[in-house]
């Protein structure tokens, strides 16, 4: 056959078939009287063999060493093809990503795309500097997605770029709140306690809603996290959650406080005297736990916490007896 009839067949252009003869992949068998090249059956079955090998993503260099290396091990290339293309796939995707986000941000002008993917191909920058930027930015100057600006906090590392991640994201779309709850549910803790905290930021009844949901998460750490934003906000619910923080030393000191606050109120505080006094009650054995409870009752109001006092001043702990005293002295000075 001739290159114009191989041509036909194959769907290889004839200039194509020419830099293959040139890189030694194929060779016509012969030529005709007048000089031209001539195919033989095996030649375009090669033909066919280099298409289908480039079709797999091979180079050209690599079909050459594929079909006339005898040493040459197919599994090993296959891996290194599976590699590639999993590869390329994780860029286009990130790309057909960046650019979704794009349009959702609904960009007036060409201005405003370039404003964008400089902002969220920041938000993935190596440098923590440059990540915190395009966060602060994202908020005043180039609005980002929620979706973007989700993931960014969900991933994030360093304490001061998690900030402004969270600062951003509750000055944004209110989409940012359903996209955190389904952070709630990720296997892994870290991410958990990261939708959390950025929950937190968001102030609105949306938010209180999902905290106190979080109130019977599987994760400790979530419930915790839950349990001091929602006291602060005077949520009861938040209450028995507080106690146990106390109890078990989980940033008992924040909890005391938040409990505190919360004691002010008179509906509140017979409910928190009576809880924590339970805990002195039942299972307090240890005199560490016995302390910081005694401790938490200092702004408890109520009878309650006066009873319990004066039974702690004669506590076998010299400490818990010393600080149920001073509270009780305190008390009665007011």
């Amino acid at each position: 056959m001739l290159i114009g009839e191989v041509a036909r067949k194959s769907r290889v252009s004839a200039r194509m078939l020419r830099h293959y003869e040139s890189l030694g992949l194929v060779r016509p068998t012969g030529r005709t009287g007048a000089g031209y090249r001539e195919y033989s059956g095996e030649d375009c079955r090669r033909v066919f063999h280099i298409e289908s090998l480039r079709s797999l993503g091979l180079s050209l260099r690599e079909v050459g060493r594929a079909l006339d290396d005898p040493g040459f091990l197919p599994s090993e290339l296959v891996e290194d093809l599976i590699r590639r293309t999993r590869e390329r796939i994780a860029a286009e995707t990130e790309l057909l990503t960046r650019l979704r986000r794009i349009g959702t941000a609904e960009p007036a002008d060409w201005e405003d795309v370039l404003e964008a993917a400089a902002l969220l191909k920041a938000l993935g920058s190596p440098s923590a500097g440059m990540r915190q930027s395009a966060a602060l930015a994202s908020a005043e100057e180039v609005p980002v997605p929620a979706e973007a600006l989700v993931e960014a906090v969900l991933d994030e590392t360093d304490p001061n770029v998690a900030g402004a991640l969270r600062w951003a994201l509750a000055r944004s779309d209110g989409r940012g709140l359903a996209l955190l709850a389904e952070g709630l549910g990720s296997p892994v803790a870290e991410v958990r306690g990261r939708a959390v905290r950025s929950i937190t930021e968001f102030p609105d009844d949306a938010a209180t809603a999902l905290l106190r949901d979080a109130l019977a998460h599987p994760d400790l750490a979530v419930r915790r996290y839950a349990a001091l934003e929602l006291g602060a906000r005077g949520e009861a619910d938040a209450v028995p959650t507080l106690v146990d923080m106390v109890a078990e030393g989980a940033n008992d000191v924040d909890a005391a406080d938040v409990l505190g606050t919360l004691a002010g109120r008179p509906e509140l505080a017979g409910r928190i005297a009576t809880g924590l006094v339970d805990r002195l009650t039942h299972g307090a054995a240890e005199p560490s736990v016995r302390r910081r409870l005694t401790q938490a009752l200092a702004d408890v109001p109520g009878a309650t916490t006066s009873r319990a006092l004066a039974e702690l001043t004669h506590d076998e702990d010299r400490a818990v007896a010393l600080t149920a005293a001073y509270l009780l002295g305190r008390r009665g000075a007011r």
